[in-house]
């Protein structure tokens, strides 16, 4: 059958994680797949989330160990670095993984892909448009100069027919209401990784969350002088306090400043042509300070999902402003509708948009609702790719406050980890909540180098319901940063040597010996 034509099994909106796992997916179990794309193939994550940050924090990441050099026992150094060829050098990593997102693979995997913009016209039909000329809801994006950039969209006005549809068109940076906001240039995360194009030695950050704190840290240690400024009184608001704190001074030492507490009240472009800031203090209502200005203006204030254009609610399908209204078999209230990733939420990773689309293309190939899978939110990792990361499952302790679970607490020292003091990287910590009184893992949070790795070994035995004693009594390799895992382990053994069990066990030392 011809592209286009007849009915597809699946039409995907969307092109980021959550609908390339979707159509691949399909394809290859032998179903018909459509897959429309507006604007990059990829999404968010490839183009302008974790693959470029991640590139951008490797560099800046040895940047930084070159100026800590003492720490390994060399002489101390300045790093000698462009910062337009470390840029260059992000591009061109993104570039090496962009194949895997391609149209064309897609299409070698019997995927039909259209691009531009799709809307219903129908629960069973929809329509493509051209897309605009690129750019983000904010008045700017990148340009790039990847093809895929300035494909048309083939067959505009074009009408395909499914018996399923997938809404997969993530979300974008959230752009807060503030005086003047209109009127400066600012960053974005889908901007500033094309469109910044010389170092500014100024910036001031809008929002200390994961993208605002791990931008932060990079742009400080590519020698730019950055001011974040959070609403809240914390950063990374979901964490822990004590974990927030420990962030917030490891920027703080290397030179970031941290305004907490503080409303963007108005921002316009000063004489000189850079970005005029006033803030209000959120505890007293009145202006924090003088003005600030900067070079660059970073909005990393939150996300929005992408469900403009789409004329959703003319088709029954349930709508509100964290997105399309899903069931946990992630279907619509039009339910041979399903959607996944950063639209539906609740979580905004890739790896949950991934996981979600895995469920998504079980319960659209199974006939029936009692066969089809629930969407498991219960054990959801994620990690901050700062220096050091912060990684978290579960539940935390303010989590499990506000719960009322009972819990017991055991924390690691990451000096307490030879491998950790001999790589001079033993600033950090692991938290573990475990049921009160039992080994059950309820949480786990791991502030270290490497986090997001290690993270996994509770991650799996949550998962698995193993307990904390079982971790203990598994041998790990030395020295690694894995031990951490088994120091855990091993503190709550030692719970368990009640003073009646430590009397049994020296009378039976002191048997031995008679």
């Amino acid at each position: 059958m011809k592209k286009g034509e007849g009915v597809y099994n699946v039409i995907v909106i969307g092109a980021g994680t959550a609908g390339l796992v979707t159509a691949a997916g399909t394809a290859g179990l032998g179903g018909r797949v459509a897959l429309i794309e507006r604007h990059l193939m990829g999404g968010d994550c490839l183009n302008f989330g974790c693959v470029p940050s991640k590139a951008l924090i490797s560099s800046a990441r040895l940047i930084q160990q070159i100026r800590n050099a003492e720490k390994w026992g060399l002489e101390r150094q300045q790093p000698q670095f462009v910062f337009e060829r470390v840029f260059d050098r992000m591009r061109a990593r993104r570039a090496m993984i962009a194949p895997n997102d391609s149209q064309e693979r897609f299409e070698s995997l019997g995927v039909d892909v259209f691009r531009g913009e799709a809307r219903f016209v129908s629960p069973h039909e929809i329509e493509i448009r051209r897309s605009p000329s690129p750019q983000s809801s904010q008045r700017s994006t990148q340009s790039r100069s990847r093809p895929e950039a300035e494909a048309s969209a083939p067959g505009e006005g074009r009408r395909l027919r499914a018996k399923n549809f997938v809404i997969a068109t993530g979300s974008r940076a959230l752009i807060p209401k503030i005086e003047g906001i209109d009127t400066v240039p600012y960053f974005t995360n889908e901007t500033i990784f094309d469109e910044l194009k010389e170092k500014p030695e100024t910036m001031i950050v809008l929002g200390g969350g994961p993208i605002g704190c791990e931008l932060a840290q990079t742009f400080r240690r590519l020698g730019v002088q950055v001011t974040i400024v959070q609403r809240g009184d914390q950063l990374l608001p979901r964490e822990d306090r004590d974990v927030a704190e420990f962030l917030e001074r490891r920027l703080i030492n290397e030179g970031v400043r941290i305004i907490k507490n503080a409303d963007a009240r108005a921002v316009a472009t000063s004489d000189t042509g850079k970005v005029a800031l006033q803030l209000l203090d959120r505890q007293s209502d009145r202006l924090a300070e003088p003005t600030f200005f900067a070079d660059a203006l970073l909005v990393a204030v939150g996300r929005t999902p992408n469900i403009q254009g789409l004329d959703l609610q003319s088709v029954g399908i349930d709508v509100d402003d964290k997105g399309v209204r899903v069931n946990s078999y992630l279907q619509t209230s039009q339910r041979h509708i399903y959607a996944a990733g950063d639209v539906s939420g609740p979580f905004l990773f890739t790896h949950m948009a991934d996981a979600q689309a895995r469920v998504v293309v079980r319960n659209i190939l199974v006939p029936f609702q009692f066969l089809r899978q629930k969407m498991d939110y219960l054990v959801v990792p994620w990690c901050t790719y700062t220096d050091p990361e912060v990684a978290h499952v579960g539940l935390g302790e303010k989590e499990a406050k506000q719960k009322n679970t009972e819990y017991d607490l055991f924390c690691v020292p990451l000096k307490d980890v030879d491998r950790a003091v001999v790589e001079s990287e033993e600033a950090g910590f692991a938290k573990i909540l475990t049921a009160k009184g039992s080994d059950k893992i309820l949480g786990a949070t791991i502030v270290a180098p490497h986090a997001g790795d290690l993270l996994h070994e509770f991650v799996l035995a949550m998962k698995a319901k193993i307990g904390l004693g079982t971790i203990a009594s598994t041998i790990h390799a030395y020295p690694t940063f894995a031990e951490l895992a088994r120091k855990a382990g091993d503190k709550y053994n030692k719970t368990r040597l009640t003073p009646r069990a430590e009397k049994i066990f020296t009378w039976l030392y002191e048997r031995a010996r008679r």
